[in-house]
């Protein structure tokens, strides 16, 4: 098997689906240093600019004076701080849940909660367009699996009455769409949760901090509460701009996963040094609403400005802006022709993406100005790809 990864990885090549790594040599900002030059990017998730906050640098440095670097451990041996548990507390009240759990990363929340409370007796009902950490959590927890189109609700709640399974059901689905920026009907999700007896699960990593009057996500856009969503994860490394995961819900909820999930039990604790520092993203992201004012005047502004040229968007009031180019090839051609024009954004291929859609996945941060989108508009106005 060693000896096919060659081939296979010149095959990627060949097919301009292989992925190479950029190196940053400055902090997370709207102009970073790449490859050894400044660029202007527009791939970050940091949406509110907190990741180089130095109000968030202050805090982490003098957190990690009284607390060291690592954790040491395990929450549930000794890498519990005092950090951690106030975060916990504060996210949950910010959420208006219950409780709060923290995880070292999104990825592993997502397998943590699933893996704890699915099993092979149990059944996933999942957008077929869900962040790959879903995915691969429905699949590893040996649940019956149905996928359902994207965002097609007919489609899923007619799968959802022809089960005859009394077993435990789960809707399961992502916020905001990681490559799509567009919502999942969560309202609807809601009604259709409670009809079939089904317990909802979402996945709001790209939307809180960034949706709702008050940064709570998409439950805060439909107007809705944590007894209606009662499985929510969110993640700290994107508008947070800090690192790890959380999960909200009931006491029994966040119990049951310090119990049972093995992904919380058997991981080291995020450093203390990380949780004190989210507490004051915490504190930015509620009190300095002009984020979230900005980046939809942004997001407008590109919108507006794109749609003239003639691009194709998808339907999106989010940081997420992707221009779909179709094959793998014009995409990743484009967006090297814009890095030559010092401008940074990603090409987004399969599998990322369906085949057909490879796309520029084109992000948004408060800290941008409406000058640099203007330069961005000019020159995608100047690149073109035959």
């Amino acid at each position: 098997m060693l000896d096919k990864l060659g081939l296979q990885l010149e095959l990627s090549k060949t097919e301009h689906l292989y992925r190479s790594r950029k190196v940053l040599e400055s902090p997370q900002s709207v102009e970073p240093i790449i490859n050894g030059k400044k660029v202007l990017s527009f791939c970050s998730n940091d949406y509110l600019g907190l990741a180089n906050h130095p109000d968030v640098i202050q805090c982490f440095k003098k957190a990690a004076d009284q607390y060291g670097v690592g954790s040491g451990s395990a929450h549930l041996v000794s890498g519990h701080s005092a950090e951690h548990h106030a975060l916990e507390e504060e996210l949950a009240e910010f959420m208006g849940a219950e409780r709060a759990l923290l995880f070292s990363t999104g990825y592993m929340a997502n397998l943590g909660v699933v893996s704890a409370l699915c099993d092979r007796h149990s059944e996933i009902y999942e957008d077929k367009l869900n962040h790959a950490s879903l995915l691969d959590a429905a699949l590893l927890s040996r649940a019956r699996r149905i996928r359902f189109p994207h965002v097609d609700m007919e489609h899923l709640g007619k799968r959802l009455t022809q089960s005859n399974s009394e077993n435990n059901k789960f809707i399961i689905t992502d916020g905001v769409f990681s490559m799509d920026g567009d919502l999942a009907p969560i309202d609807t999700l809601v009604k259709l949760a409670n009809k079939n007896n089904a317990t909802l699960m979402v996945d709001d990593a790209h939307g809180i901090g960034v949706l709702g009057e008050k940064g709570r996500g998409v439950i805060e856009h439909f107007n809705l509460d944590n007894k209606q969503v009662p499985i929510l994860v969110g993640t700290l490394g994107k508008a947070f701009g800090t690192a790890g995961a959380f999960v909200t819900g009931s006491e029994d909820l966040i119990e049951t996963l310090i119990q049972k999930s093995r992904g919380y039990i058997f991981t080291t604790a995020m450093p203390a040094a990380v949780a004190a520092a989210t507490r004051t993203s915490l504190q930015l992201l509620e009190k300095e609403s002009w984020r979230r004012e900005k980046l939809q005047s942004l997001i407008s502004q590109f919108r507006k400005g794109v749609s003239e040229l003639g691009f194709e968007l998808i339907d999106s009031m989010t940081s997420i802006q992707p221009i779909i180019i179709g094959s793998s090839e014009k995409a990743l051609a484009l967006s090297e022709k814009l890095l030559e024009k010092n401008i940074l954004i990603s090409a987004i291929r399969p599998p990322t993406v369906p085949e057909g859609t490879a796309r520029l996945r084109i992000t948004f941060s408060a800290t941008h100005t409406e000058e640099q989108v203007d330069k961005l508009l000019a020159i995608l106005n100047e690149v073109t790809i035959e």
